[in-house]
């Protein structure tokens, strides 16, 4: 079953908040304590942006037990798993930090090391994985479990981290932040944009209830209630769409796409801020830097760790119900983005196609969105 088919509802605004919290902790190298719902509790830190001095404070603070937290794909990438299933632990105790990004980050240029065994994943190992994912690091995270003395339970843990000024967050609401927090969008600015290739046209501008990046509705003339209208779905691109890179054919279907919408007389393109496939502008570097070695997009994802697309499409729902546009004519070659969209509550009446020539640079790249994703290429 694909996730926007089983979208949280009523996820208390401040459970979005300490998830947005502990990622902003993550980001800047600090630890943040995960707990459970069975009591359970865990310092966790992101291997990419880890500090030497607070890994080893971790390691003492806690049980002393230490893990290094895969996901499965990145445990397949390295050999420790067949296939990308759940996520992976390594006992951590006496690694540097050199070591856990030797592990977390294809593109380090290190000598191999010897791998230690596998372990089962920690209660928390999951959880801890994801939040890291949704902070656009690397999905690697370094996790302590606590083992906090006296009979308190949860309360004993939140006093612990209070005196150790720690934020803490739940592994529920770390299940529930990334469709409640990315779903939910409130239209919060609006212009006149005339474009090369469509004059008449607005944009507006939708903001995310998690704070993340905004996404852009282009309304080229004026779509009718109603009616079916023309509608592209474009995942923002900063080099194909900004710096005209050959390496995809992004640049040319975002163009192409303001053009066609303009002849047809009206319609809707909705650029979403979900570049490289929902992994990140710097993780999709990295993901160029291990096509470099012969991998194709989708397995270049996974060797980071990610799925090879991690996008999702709700957003997009929620900005053309909010639009009126509950029917549409969908300006794509990718059959994920039609089923994904009528999950959403949106009528897709056609698949209109929108393939383009290649350039000399991007013929693998059209081949492998044909062969691993099932474009109409």
């Amino acid at each position: 079953m694909k996730l926007e088919a089983v979208v949280p509802k009523d996820v208390p605004a401040a459970a979005l908040r300490s998830v947005e919290r502990a990622i902003g902790e993550l980001r800047r190298g600090d630890p943040v304590l995960l707990h459970g719902p069975d009591g359970e509790a865990a310092l966790i830190l992101a291997a990419e942006a880890a500090q030497a001095e607070t890994w080893a404070w971790m390691t003492v603070a806690g049980s002393g037990e230490a893990f290094l937290i895969l996901t499965g794909r990145r445990a397949a990438a390295i050999g420790l798993a067949p296939d990308g299933g759940g996520p992976a632990a390594l006992p951590a105790q006496g690694f540097d930090l050199a070591a856990l990004m030797d592990l977390a980050d294809p593109v380090r240029e290190s000598p191999p090391r010897r791998l230690p065994d596998p372990v089962s994943p920690p209660a928390l190992g999951g959880a801890a994985v994801d939040l890291v994912k949704l902070a656009r690091l690397l999905p690697a995270a370094a996790l302590v479990p606590l083992r906090i003395a006296g009979a308190g339970g949860p309360a004993s843990w939140r006093l612990w981290a209070a005196e150790h000024d720690l934020l803490t967050v739940s592994a529920v609401d770390i299940a529930a932040y990334r469709f409640a927090g990315m779903g939910a969008v409130t239209q919060v600015a609006e212009a006149r944009l005339p474009l090369a290739g469509a004059e008449d046209a607005r944009v507006a501008a939708f903001r995310p209830s998690d704070g993340g990046k905004a996404h852009l509705a282009i309304v080229i003339g004026t779509p009718k209630a109603g009616d079916s209208a023309l509608v592209r779905v474009h995942s923002e691109c900063f080099t194909g769409d900004l710096l005209g890179s050959l390496r995809c054919d992004c640049g040319d279907q975002l163009r192409g796409a303001i053009e066609t919408i303009s002849r047809a007389g009206s319609g809707v393109l909705l650029y979403l801020s979900q570049e490289g496939r929902g992994i990140g502008l710097v993780n999709k570097l990295r993901a160029y830097r291990v096509q470099d070695g012969g991998a194709d997009t989708a397995a270049a994802n996974e060797a980071l760790g990610f799925e090879a697309d991690e996008r999702i499409y709700l957003p997009a729902a929620r900005m053309l119900q909010h639009l009126g546009l509950g029917r549409v004519r969908l300006l794509t070659n990718n059959p994920d983005k039609v089923s994904a969209l009528s999950r959403c509550g949106i009528t897709v009446d056609e698949r209109v196609p929108h393939a383009f020539p290649a350039n000399g640079h991007n013929e693998f790249y059209l081949a492998t969105k044909a062969a691993r994703f099932g474009h109409h290429i």
